[in-house]
């Protein structure tokens, strides 16, 4: 296969050790507010956010003054988001259906799709306040029926977020924290003398914030293991090169530390993209950061030809990928490894990250193999059940159960099914099911 790097990125070795300095930074810190609660999330809130107020949740007044301090435009902006958002999720619920089917006569099986009963939103807010995050997670959570939403931000300049607040508030959320990092996803998970635990965290973050929901999933669910954000642009000469150097830095400018790879079949689009994204880092305000990212982990991969351009974006299975070709059709039906698709020109991922009604928080690092997104199935459990409702069909699959655990040595497991056959089904089933069920359990 003829692919060439025009560009390459940090090597995964040094990756690698970035993240095991992260790892051990973030299992230190969460022993601390295991150990001493509140005063740990104090004095890490005053060490990173030089914030310390008599108490981190907002009262209702608090949360109203704040609200009414973003202007009348925000504020129709911040609901317009909310409502793609979800009317979307709701679409996406409804179409969870709870079951019950007769799979024999006389035995119903069925499921239902449970809300988790309490979720920890984290909504990033120290660098960038992430208005869209509290979209993302509270509104998905309260169309899902979560029946306790606790929100968490950092403070911004020295106190809450406004607009982030509003859109948290707005959303659905029961609680509200100006509280950030490691200390915001660690008190909501183990709980503090003030915060009472929650079931599940979900939410985007900095690479401490991504590495603490990890170390804490167990104690509680994630929707997902996320690093720093990633995009990726795959594209053919149908497109001019600023374009793809445009959407290339819009996501590079998240962190020093996100992804940004094109992947063409056009060795000239190629050229000229980098040529774009040069001159373009010379004008952008975030330049600081995109040009950190784009250094350490830009690339530019040409392929020969578009099975070659899909095999290499599927192997990288980026956040978010964005297709702008001749057959975008055809990647959207081939691909199968990515956090979420981006098809044609005129659509973005800054769209899909703010307002367009798709979830923004997207599997990372590879993991769009195994997941998906977070969107409101994943506050939502599935449930089994099953009901015998006459005598014969209690008889008839008592008789395959007890043989089918004989099978595998289970006399007790056995018994259960005989009791069953002996009670319903008028039979005399000796305990263990017969003189062979001894034999194999021993």
């Amino acid at each position: 296969m003829a692919v060439r790097h025009l560009k390459t990125a940090k090597p995964q070795a040094e990756r690698a050790e970035d993240d095991a300095k992260v790892r051990e930074t973030v299992e230190g810190i969460l022993k601390d507010i295991e150990t001493r609660g509140d005063a740990a999330v104090r004095a890490l809130s005053e060490k990173f956010d030089k914030y310390s107020p008599a108490t981190f949740r907002l009262s209702a007044s608090e949360i109203e003054a704040l609200m009414n301090r973003v202007s009348t435009r925000d504020m129709e902006d911040i609901r317009f988001a909310r409502d793609q958002v979800r009317n979307f999720a709701q679409v996406q619920r409804d179409a969870m259906k709870d079951v019950e089917v007769e799979t024999l006569p006389g035995i119903v099986l069925g499921h239902k799709n449970i809300p988790v009963q309490s979720v920890g939103c984290y909504v990033p807010a120290g660098k960038f306040p992430m208005v869209a995050s509290a979209h993302m997670s509270v509104a998905t959570a309260n169309v899902a029926g979560v029946p306790r939403i606790i929100a968490a931000t950092p403070p911004f300049k020295g106190e809450p977020n406004p607009a982030v607040v509003a859109a948290m508030h707005l959303g659905g959320a029961h609680e509200i924290y100006c509280l950030g990092g490691i200390q915001a996803v660690g008190a909501m998970a183990l709980g503090t003398e003030t915060i009472k635990p929650v079931d599940m965290l979900v939410g985007p973050g900095n690479a401490f914030v991504a590495e603490a929901k990890r170390q804490l999933y167990g104690r509680v669910g994630i929707d997902l293991f996320a690093g720093p954000t990633e995009t990726m642009v795959i594209a053919d000469e149908t497109v001019d090169a600023e374009l793809c150097a445009t959407d290339l830095l819009g996501q590079a400018e998240h962190g020093y530390n996100s992804p940004a790879v094109l992947v063409t079949n056009s060795e000239a689009l190629a050229r000229g993209t980098l040529e774009e994204i040069a001159r373009i880092m010379k004008i952008l305000p975030t330049a600081e950061t995109a040009s950190k990212s784009w250094e350490d982990y830009g690339e530019v991969i040409v392929c020969d030809t578009y099975d070659e351009m899909l095999e290499v974006a599927n192997d990288i299975a980026s956040e978010h990928v964005q297709v702008m070709t001749d057959r975008d059709d055809w990647f959207l039906e081939n691909m199968h490894s990515y956090g979420a698709l981006f098809l044609g020109p005129r659509t973005n991922v800054a769209n899909g990250d703010k307002v367009i009604g798709t979830n923004h928080t997207l599997p990372t690092k590879k993991a769009g193999r195994y997941t998906g997104g977070l969107w409101v199935g994943k506050f939502l459990k599935t449930h089994s059940y099953q009901k015998v409702l006459t005598d014969e069909a209690a008889a008839m699959i008592g008789e395959y159960g007890s043989r089918l655990c004989i099978l595998e040595g289970f006399v007790g497991h056995a018994e259960q099914c005989n009791i069953r056959v002996r009670r319903y089904g008028g039979r005399n089933v000796p305990y263990g099911g017969a003189a062979e069920a001894r034999e194999a359990a021993e």
